[in-house]
């Protein structure tokens, strides 16, 4: 292919010229989906984890926070990536955006290294931080030393997904989720009770399907790009390093890293907080954390394009258009956010008996979902804004926001209202947080729009 030729096709690309409406949701749609699939399996993983024991369940939400940092470091990372390589893309600078993506490819193999190291060193340590108890702890332990040790396949996932994403290619991205969501759902039963002819593996098999599925996606996704990605080029054949463009993917990504990483806190000391009344307290938290992911989850997709075409629009200064896509995806998160508090305020007792739940955790667990439901229309302002200060360079304002969200209120209220003695209080720290995290955002987004957007 001729470079004449090879310029044409970058002119065209969609993310500067598609009506937003239609741009957005041919980009977002496949994301929303992939990731309504993987929220239900995370949900599954744990159904089929309740039926080995409550004590099992409990060792899962223990875990959580060492996943969620992964996960951060892994997202912030692929934010980081997503925005910088747009940007390029927007301002016609492809050599620059090949660049960004074998940075992010390297990074993603340093973070995997780090997590192998945490997963035989720190995991055990972490675990005996939160609960004395031997059987939840040993089943903590095998656990994270298989998602830890094999993290190179989730690292992997990000990054290629991520590049996928910038280029505006969606639907790609989806197909990848899809086979690592589909690979894990299938194994997970296989894996943890021993069917056709496997050993029940219990605990470790839910890991281990786990990471296989993320192994799988992250091999997927990088062959689309090699075969169906031609706006940049993946391959790490003479690839040197540049302290330049890792400084610029970490200078958009590790606000993102912190803000996400300062959940793994929250849920730590949450975890720590609720403890005090029951190890079902624990175990409600994390049945309540699994199924909000499947309410969140369409926001995070839809955020995964609008991060892209935001960006790219950002690059060719098309205040128009980032606009646009902003107030588009701001309505349509508030829509999917207020579905879910129908759900949670309706159906309490049948999603907690999805998990095998007993009279006691029903007990605690309905009225949970209840008061904290109320948060999420709120928290769709904050999310949505938030992606649009990520796009624009402004990463910094989520990351603040995010420590005085989780840091600064939701923990302090939490212990606060626990010294009342009753559990339910405490589920009111998610709605006082989220009332002010919704003024700082407001604050934030007034002057990004001022000194940011508007003058474009």
């Amino acid at each position: 292919m001729s470079q004449t030729m090879t310029k044409e096709i970058h002119e065209e690309n969609k993310m500067g010229v598609m009506p937003v409406g239609k741009l957005l949701f041919s980009m977002s749609i496949p994301m929303m989906i992939s990731m309504l699939v993987q929220a239900l399996y995370n949900i599954v993983d744990s159904i089929f984890v309740a039926q080995i024991s409550e004590n099992a369940l409990t060792a899962v939400s223990l875990a959580n926070p060492l996943q969620m940092l992964m996960i951060a470091i892994g997202a912030g990372t692929g934010v980081g990536v997503n925005a910088l390589l747009s940007r390029s893309l927007g301002e016609k600078n492809f050599e620059k955006a090949s660049d960004v993506a074998k940075n992010g490819v390297f990074l993603a193999l340093m973070s995997s290294v780090v997590f192998v190291v945490i997963g035989l060193f720190v995991a055990k340590p972490f675990l005996h931080a939160q609960t004395t108890d031997v059987e939840i702890i040993n089943y903590g332990v095998e656990y994270l030393s298989i998602v830890c040790c094999f993290s190179f396949g989730i690292f992997a996932q990000f990054v290629y997904e991520r590049i996928l994403q910038a280029t505006g290619r969606t639907m790609h991205t989806m197909i990848t989720q899809l086979v690592g969501a589909i690979i894990n759902l299938i194994l997970d039963p296989i894996l943890i009770f021993g069917l056709l002819g496997m050993p029940a593996l219990g605990v470790r098999g839910a890991a281990a399907a786990t990471v296989i599925g993320q192994i799988s996606a992250g091999v997927t996704a990088y062959f689309m790009n090699v075969y169906a990605n031609r706006d940049v080029n993946v391959s790490m054949k003479g690839f040197r390093p540049s302290a330049e463009i890792i400084q610029q993917i970490y200078k958009i990504g590790v606000p993102s890293i912190i803000m996400q990483s300062i959940g793994s806190i929250m849920i730590f000391c949450l975890n720590k907080i609720l403890i005090m009344f029951s190890t079902t307290a624990t175990a409600v938290f994390g049945v309540y954390f699994k199924l909000q992911g499947f309410i969140f989850m369409p926001i995070f997709g839809m955020n995964n394009g609008l991060v892209p075409i935001v960006a790219y629009n950002f690059g060719a200064r098309r205040k128009d258009r980032m606009m646009g896509t902003y107030k588009l995806a701001l309505f349509s998160a508030i829509g999917i956010m207020l579905v879910g508090v129908i759900m949670f305020e309706i159906f309490p007792k049948q999603l907690f008996l999805l998990f095998g739940a007993s009279e006691y955790m029903l007990g605690m667990g309905v009225p949970a979902l209840r008061i904290i439901a109320f948060h999420f229309p709120i928290a769709a302002f904050c999310i949505v804004t938030g992606s649009v200060f990520q796009a624009v360079g402004k990463a910094v304002y989520s990351m603040i926001n995010s420590i005085c969200r989780q840091l600064v209120v939701l923990l302090p209220a939490a212990y606060i209202l626990a010294q009342f003695g009753e559990v339910n209080y405490v589920w009111f720290a998610f709605l006082i947080a989220e009332g002010v995290s919704m003024l700082l955002t407001a604050v934030f987004f007034k002057k990004v729009y001022k000194e940011v957007i508007k003058p474009l």
